[in-house]
């Protein structure tokens, strides 16, 4: 047996599986007995109030923090995550996107696609690398995030929403089997809020999505399942509709 096969502790046909994880700083519990299990192919929303957990839960999946205790299992618990650094579980295909559009001002749209591509590729694949086939890809981003008129444009040029666009593009060339995404619409006017959740719920039909907002309107257009964390462990799952009736939500998150 190929020795670098990790036995699952847990039997998951999961993508994302997390068990009885925790995590303290300085006392405080981020996170505390935190469960979580992401489905292939499924976009599930998180939220919660400040302070609730979510940006360690992202944290602890990307490899950014170790948990305390707990299992964080990947594909359908081949890998623990909690074993691996940073760039290994990049390399699984975890991809994440901060709040703030991080994209070269610089550069022209399509070269920011390329540039992801590119830096997606090794050493060894940039040797045989030819622009032919990643023509095509770029070009099929480039209308998937809505930005082909765009991309002779320097992105330093763009909107704040059209730049988050980019952003979520760049992570798409890297071919991702799960995206995690912070707050995309913080700062957005209401039609390119409108539009983030169309064009994640296209991104959503070939990939698993994780996505974090505060912004209930937004969260109601992906018509997902959502999780609401309080005190860094699940308070309520379901629909938007489910857990905005449910009185604990009401009283900690959407009451204030």
């Amino acid at each position: 047996m190929d020795a670098t096969i990790e036995k699952p502790h847990h039997i998951t046909h999961s993508l994302l599986y997390l068990d009885g994880v925790s995590v303290s700083f300085d006392g405080f519990k981020a996170l505390n007995n935190l469960a979580l299990d992401i489905s292939h192919g499924e976009m599930r929303a998180i939220i919660g109030p400040n302070g609730a957990g979510k940006t360690t839960m992202m944290d602890i999946i990307t490899g950014k923090t170790k948990p305390d205790t707990g299992e964080v299992l990947f594909d359908n618990g081949k890998v623990n995550l909690t074993t691996r650094d940073e760039a290994a579980i990049a390399e699984l295909g975890i991809g994440r996107k901060f709040q703030k559009p991080t994209v070269f001002d610089e550069h022209t749209v399509e070269d920011n696609i390329l540039l992801a591509l590119k830096a997606d590729r090794g050493v060894r694949r940039s040797l045989f690398w030819r622009p032919n086939g990643d023509g095509r890809r770029i070009r099929d981003i480039l209308g998937t995030i809505g930005l082909t008129a765009h991309r002779e444009r320097q992105a330093g040029a763009l909107s704040h929403g059209q730049k988050q666009w980019l952003e979520i593009g760049m992570l798409l060339a890297q071919d991702p089997k799960l995206l995690l995404v912070d707050e995309p619409v913080a700062g957005m006017t209401d039609a390119e809020t409108m539009t983030t959740a169309d064009l994640l719920r296209d991104i959503a039909k070939d990939h698993t999505v994780i996505v974090v907002e505060h912004d209930m309107e937004f969260v109601r257009r992906l018509g997902v399942k959502v999780t609401v964390l309080h005190e860094g462990a699940v308070l309520a799952e379901g629909s938007l509709d489910e857990v905005s009736a449910n009185e604990r939500v009401i009283e900690v998150y959407l009451g204030r």
